[in-house]
């Protein structure tokens, strides 16, 4: 090895060879291994901290520290009984598409640097929107998440809704929605009180009267509501707020209807279950996340436009040293759709999978995430420590343990989190619902089991049983 930063087509393919091996025995004994492994600050400062080599090491020597070491203190979002937060349940197709966007560094902003990739962005978006039931005039964009999808969204927002600055200006979220909105406010120039969250039914979703109070109550004030903020599949408890009556009230009062869906808009692929996200086709905007619930690597999430037009109007810019890469009628530069520039070729991996899979396996997979919650729902009634605090929807399913031993059951519930994260066969991960922390199974994951949902329930039931002293 040598200045040239160089490696022979020999070395380059052994050591792939050694890479690709790790990948596949990654994928192929997932099921078998712990769910997590949390490593101490202190141990892994003494396993990891050196000075900067200055020679080169040997190839092997480096991928054994890489295999061994950093990849196994990590929590796998992809394993089938992991049901925490929001897992990732990633594919090998999508890992290779990564593999080969970076193996060719990619510059996926202009058409002249990458006109095939362009293209392939073009084609794959026009596939999410269409699925989403976008007109014709939709476009978008892939970007890094569902926190980089809205707060393009929401700037978007602010720009048309809002031309003389955010003064004034207020929009409207449930008690459920996520906190990237709070922090994309913030990034966008509101101050305290300009995000009102309004409160939410039985069901978790934002209440119509809540928020037409609201908006009567600010106007009467001189504020200016301006945008809504719909939830498509809540983190917490996969609600769908009622997008087809959240589209006529804000067409009355001249409000832009911006829907997360970074987590459920995906569910529209299911036969069985899109009538739950009736009305998605109607809003102005859209985030969803592929990393999420079409199976993909991080990262890649993707913003939708009804009106495409927006993206380019409000983000598109034109220095004197990109003169040169100037879009034609017909060409996109995706630079000017997004606040990237420089941006990673995301759509190849979504692409790959879906030629590979087809759509009909990835329909599937979906549907079979969203019953996979109505089964994990079935085994913990079935136990009579546990109470199902939020049934089974889009996938979400919540409950906590009634322990005879304590008074102070949001207590325990927190500790049981911990537990169980620590015992390592399953993750369940804790939230808090009406003030009662629980414990939420988010079950998306293709590969896990009817026996990894049983299973996991009883783990939990067990350590409960543990900490009660049952």
């Amino acid at each position: 090895m040598d200045d040239s930063l160089a490696l022979s087509a020999e070395s380059m393919r052994e050591m792939g060879y050694r890479v690709v091996d790790i990948v596949a025995e990654n994928f192929a004994t997932l099921a078998e291994r712990p769910v997590s492994l949390t490593g101490s600050r202190a141990a892994l400062e003494a396993a990891l901290r050196e000075p900067a080599p200055a020679r080169p090491r040997a190839p092997e020597e480096v991928l054994e520290i890489v295999r061994d070491v950093v990849l196994e203190n990590m929590i796998h979002v992809d394993h089938p009984r992991n049901f925490g937060f929001v897992p990732g349940p990633s594919n090998y197709v999508g890992a290779l598409a990564d593999f080969l966007t970076a193996g060719f560094n990619v510059f996926a902003g202009t058409w002249l640097e990458a006109s095939g990739p362009a293209q392939i962005e073009i084609v794959t978006i026009d596939w999410l929107k269409e699925l989403c039931g976008l007109p014709a005039s939709a476009r978008g964009l892939f970007v890094s998440g569902g926190s980089a999808a809205n707060l393009t969204s929401l700037m978007i927002a602010r720009q048309e809704k809002l031309p003389d600055g955010p003064a004034g200006g207020v929009a409207y979220c449930s008690d459920q929605t996520h906190s990237s909105m709070e922090r994309a406010f913030r990034i966008l120039g509101f101050g305290v009180g300009q995000l009102r969250r309004i409160e939410t039914d039985s069901r978790y979703r934002l209440s119509l009267n809540a928020l037409r109070k609201a908006i009567d109550e600010d106007r009467a004030d001189g504020k200016r509501p301006f945008c809504v903020i719909a939830n498509a599949g809540t983190t917490n408890t996969g609600a769908v707020d009622p997008l087809p009556e959240l589209s006529d009230l804000c067409r009355r009062e001249d409000l832009w209807l911006h829907a997360d869906g970074a987590y459920g808009a995906v569910a529209v692929l299911s036969p069985t279950y899109r009538h739950l996200l009736e009305g998605l086709g109607n809003v102005d905007s859209l985030s969803l996340d592929p990393h999420k619930w079409l199976f993909q690597p991080y990262e890649i999430g993707c913003v939708l436009m009804r009106d495409g037009e927006l993206l380019t109007k409000h983000l598109e810019a034109h220095p004197e040293y990109l003169q040169d890469v100037k879009a034609g009628e017909e060409e996109v530069n995706f630079c000017d759709l997004g606040f990237q520039l420089t941006r990673q070729f995301r759509a190849l991996k979504l692409w790959m999978t879906i030629q590979l899979f087809g759509l009909d396996n990835i329909r599937a997979a979906v549907e079979r995430g969203i019953r996979a919650a109505e089964k994990a729902e079935t085994y913990a009634r079935g136990h009579e420590e546990l109470e199902v605090v939020s049934a089974a929807e889009l996938g979400v399913v919540s409950f906590r343990y009634l322990a005879k031993s304590s008074d102070d059951l949001n207590a325990f519930n927190l500790e049981l989190s911990k537990a169980v994260i620590v015992d390592s066969f399953c993750l369940a991960s804790s939230t808090e619902l009406n003030g009662k922390v629980v414990l939420r199974m988010c079950t998306i994951n293709p590969r896990t089991t009817d026996d990894d949902l049983r299973n996991t329930v009883e783990r939990i039931v067990a350590i409960g049983r543990r900490l009660d002293g049952s």
